[in-house]
């Protein structure tokens, strides 16, 4: 994420959880830049929304105390959201970290949480989708980690196998 500064906001985004009790959370609160026209800019990764990527522009709706609420994207940012349950040392931070590390040099950008060994991915659109999904798939495939898609773009689907 990038650095907190005063025109920062938080915007809460309502989750549904399935019958397996994921996501954890109830709401995500997500920074954001507020644009003054009842829309803020997303400045992070969420965690658990899904179909919202770190730049995209959503509706904002402020409740009777004032807290932020999102609504609708209005213009996605063309970047993705790829999440990663690290299983590779148990999600230990230096797992997380090289796991950072390894999508950083195809592009991507992303932090480590290590309540869920989690690790979610910022993917802008002139990252190496190819690559990226190579590796998301070799370490799946190694046992390294869980993946999914958590907003994805036409582009990131074009690098699917066939």
């Amino acid at each position: 994420m990038t650095e907190v500064r005063d025109d920062h906001v938080k915007v809460r985004f309502h989750m549904d959880i399935d019958e397996k009790g994921w996501p954890p959370v109830g709401v995500e609160l997500l920074w954001a830049v507020d644009l003054g026209d009842g829309t803020a800019r997303l400045v992070n990764t969420p965690w658990f929304v899904r179909g919202i990527a770190s730049g995209d522009i959503v509706a904002v709706e402020p409740d009777d105390e004032g807290v932020l609420w999102a609504g609708r994207t209005v213009q996605p940012s063309q970047n993705c959201t790829i999440r990663l349950i690290v299983l590779k040392d148990d999600g230990s931070a230096a797992a997380r970290e090289s796991v950072l590390k390894a999508f950083h040099r195809f592009g991507t950008t992303g932090e480590g949480i290590e309540r869920y060994r989690m690790v979610a991915l910022d993917v802008p659109p002139e990252a190496d989708l190819s690559k990226i999904r190579k590796l998301l798939e070799h370490g799946a495939e190694q046992g390294w980690w869980h993946w999914e898609e958590g907003c994805v773009t036409a582009a990131w689907k074009a690098t699917e196998r066939g």
